[in-house]
């Protein structure tokens, strides 16, 4: 019998996780029964969010099991099928686990165009980060044009799409990263009008100087003092989209900060906490809309891609190090069958 590579929780960590959490197992390769397919792994993408499966507390989605497969968003490559739906040498994308190869069902998988753009940008600007930044901006942040729209994490795979809409709305978009490069891309290829390194800045001066007009939209991926620092701007009303909070997500302490109700009550601002599957029902405008911005060159991506199954857990920790640029990815394995036009 074959036998694969698969990482599960081997503990849950308190604070910021480390080699010792992950468990590399040896575990046969399934077979396909009756309207499945065996995949084989070929991109697999790591997320902030996914610190938060590792606790072992209540949330919108249930927490990873000890000594059972973490699992995400995977781009795979059909090599067995019992499916009438799905041809062998078939690209598609799915909630799989860190594994080489996985069985899933027929329903559960969606087949994706090779043609149409590197298969990669499913996990990132296509796919649930796009997404994200799409209903987010749009559906709560409302951006209106010539307003000012800041964004924390600006850099990442999320924010550095909300940026870009909002410079397609017509807003004037200031963004908040971790490093004078990531500043750099933000203001030099992305378009954005001012950037805040906020290792080296003092946020509150640096966003007041950057935004004389006050903060009209204020897209939340950040939290802790940033936070902070743009609550104070804030114009009447203001909407906050929260879509993460990834500087208190390795804490051990809890996370105190300044009290936002007043801030809110003067603004008469809107503050909103979303995950993307609360717009489930309408993917496909999303999707159609940043694939035409991609199309039209509106819209530019990044993705930190490194190599080798072995790696998962090292790009996984990266993301609280401030280590990816865009999308942050890993790649598993070439196709056995399929072509593609964009490797």
């Amino acid at each position: 019998m074959a036998t694969q590579k698969q990482i599960q929780l081997a503990k849950r960590p308190e604070g910021m996780p480390s080699d010792e959490h992950f468990n590399f197992v040896e575990t046969e390769v399934p077979s396909p029964n009756t309207g499945e397919v065996l995949l084989k792994t070929l991109y697999l993408t790591v997320d902030p969010y996914m610190r938060g499966r590792m606790t072992d507390a209540k949330s919108y989605v249930a927490p990873f099991q000890l000594d059972e497969p973490i699992d995400g968003g995977v781009i795979a490559e059909v090599i067995e099928t019992q499916s009438e739906k799905f041809n062998k040498g078939d690209i598609v994308i799915g909630h799989l686990g860190w594994q080489e190869y996985s069985v899933a069902a027929e329903d559960n998988l969606r087949k994706i165009d090779p043609e149409a753009a590197p298969v990669s940008t499913h996990l990132g600007v296509l796919g649930m980060p796009g997404l994200t930044a799409y209903f987010g901006l749009l559906d709560i942040g409302q951006p209106k044009e010539g307003e000012t729209v800041v964004v924390s994490g600006a850099a990442g795979a999320v924010g550095s799409v909300v940026g870009q809409i909002a410079k397609i709305k017509g807003c004037r978009v200031v963004g908040i990263a971790g490093s004078d490069e990531k500043v750099q891309y933000l203001t030099n290829t992305l378009g954005f009008d001012e950037g805040i390194n906020y290792k080296t800045s003092n946020v509150y001066e640096a966003l007041k100087s950057a935004c004389p007009d006050g903060i009209d939209v204020y897209y939340e991926n950040v939290g802790g003092e940033i936070g902070d620092a743009a609550f104070s701007l804030l114009n009447k009303f203001a909407r906050i989209p929260v879509c993460g909070a990834i500087s208190s997500y390795n804490k051990t302490e809890k996370d105190l900060g300044p009290r936002v109700q007043t801030k809110l009550i003067k603004s008469s601002a809107l503050m909103q906490g979303f995950v993307v599957n609360d717009f489930a029902k309408r993917f496909q405008e999303g999707a159609e809309a940043l694939g035409k911005w991609v199309k039209e060159g509106q819209l530019t991506y990044e993705e930190t891609i490194v190599e080798g199954f072995e790696r998962i857990p090292e790009a996984f920790i990266g993301l609280f190090e401030g280590k990816n640029l865009g999308k942050q990815i890993v790649k598993v394995a070439e196709p056995d069958i399929a072509v593609l036009p964009h490797n």
